[in-house]
């Protein structure tokens, strides 16, 4: 399982060479958790909680990776094993990822689901708008035929196929950002895509909303010991979290599902954002606003995942755990395997 220790004051320390977990109470008693390394995969401490140098140093004998967190939940750094074990496993296949066809096949893969994610977004619009279903069944056709030519493009080394991928993935974007439009109503509605800096409202909170899951990506690659920099289509750009721009596209649909949301059911005003220099940004109350949605979606909701109910950023913690799984072995390809978590 892997350990998320969230409680204000937990102190993990050893006792008779097993963790031993002091976790605060209402009525100031400390509730007493035991935990054999064996069963441990991961550890996560963030808000407040003291750890021993024993506790250290078990974790380390038994390949247990410890992250620690800042109180927003950024990744601050690790404690591994100085000899060579599973993160410095990972960060060696994540290198040969860069040069091979598997790499490709990861690349595929996430786009392909991105893009499916975007047709089956669609799909759900069309069922409450009955006058639009023959516009959108068009233009989700036609995200489905730049996904069947994502999955038909030949496995070769990225750096030979990743500019038509590239325009297989943004000829679908450009897409599916239109027909959100259309079915916005007239004053909300959006020209395409802008990043730096957002042209429209719509914009500027999509740009908001993906920082946060940046964030979110980021942890989760840290967590399951995979190395955020090392990208495999994402790789040339010194000091860029090249993994997280490649492992995020099948989630960006939880930003967009809920941008949507706000807009469609007209959440939004212009009090939410703020002129910058040639664009729009978002403000404390927009950011508010975003916030208080976004956070409901990834961390309270829960829908089916692999037989559980799950929130969808345990199922990003899972699906990074289960590609870093992946990548120490090829004996299988699986990555719906199952992982526990165990937060305090």
């Amino acid at each position: 399982m892997h350990l998320f220790i969230n409680t204000y004051g937990t102190y993990l320390h050893v006792k008779d060479e097993i963790f031993e977990l002091r976790v605060p109470q209402e009525d100031k008693t400390n509730k007493k958790i035991y935990l054999a390394p064996q069963k441990i995969q991961g550890i996560v401490i963030t808000n407040g909680a003291a750890v021993s140098t024993d506790a250290i140093i078990l974790a380390l004998k038994h390949q247990i990776d410890i992250v620690v967190l800042d109180g927003l939940g950024n990744p601050l750094g690790r404690f591994w094993h100085s000899r060579l074990g599973s993160t410095t496993k990972i960060r060696r296949q994540q290198l040969m990822l860069t040069m091979s066809e598997k790499g490709s096949m990861y690349i595929k893969e996430w786009l392909a689901r991105k893009l499916k994610n975007q047709y089956d977004y669609l799909q759900r619009l069309k069922k409450k708008r009955p006058a639009r279903q023959e516009y959108i069944d068009d233009q989700a056709k036609k995200i489905k035929d730049m996904r069947a030519k994502i999955n038909n493009i030949d496995p070769k080394p990225i750096d030979q196929i990743s500019d038509t991928l590239r325009g297989f993935e943004g000829t679908a974007g450009r897409i599916f950002f239109r027909t959100l439009s259309e079915l916005l109503p007239p004053h909300y509605q959006f020209d395409g895509r802008s990043t730096r800096p957002a042209r429209d409202q719509f914009n500027a909170f999509l740009n908001y909303g993906y920082g946060v899951l940046y964030s979110r990506v980021e942890k989760a690659l840290m967590i399951a010991g995979l190395d955020p920099y090392v990208g495999i289509m994402h790789r040339d750009d010194y000091n860029h979290k090249s993994l997280v721009f490649d492992f995020i596209e099948p989630y960006r649909i939880w930003v967009d599902e809920t941008v949507f949301k706000l807009f469609s059911t007209k959440k939004v005003n212009k009090a939410h954002t703020d002129e910058t220099t040639g664009g729009l940004a978002l403000n404390k109350e927009g950011k508010d606003l975003l916030l208080k949605h976004l956070i409901d979606f990834l961390d309270t909701q829960k829908i089916n995942y692999q037989g559980k109910r799950r929130t969808r950023n345990d199922i990003l913690m899972i699906e990074a755990i289960g590609f870093a799984q992946k990548l120490l072995s090829d004996k299988t390809l699986d990555v719906n395997k199952s992982f526990d978590f165990l937060i305090i």
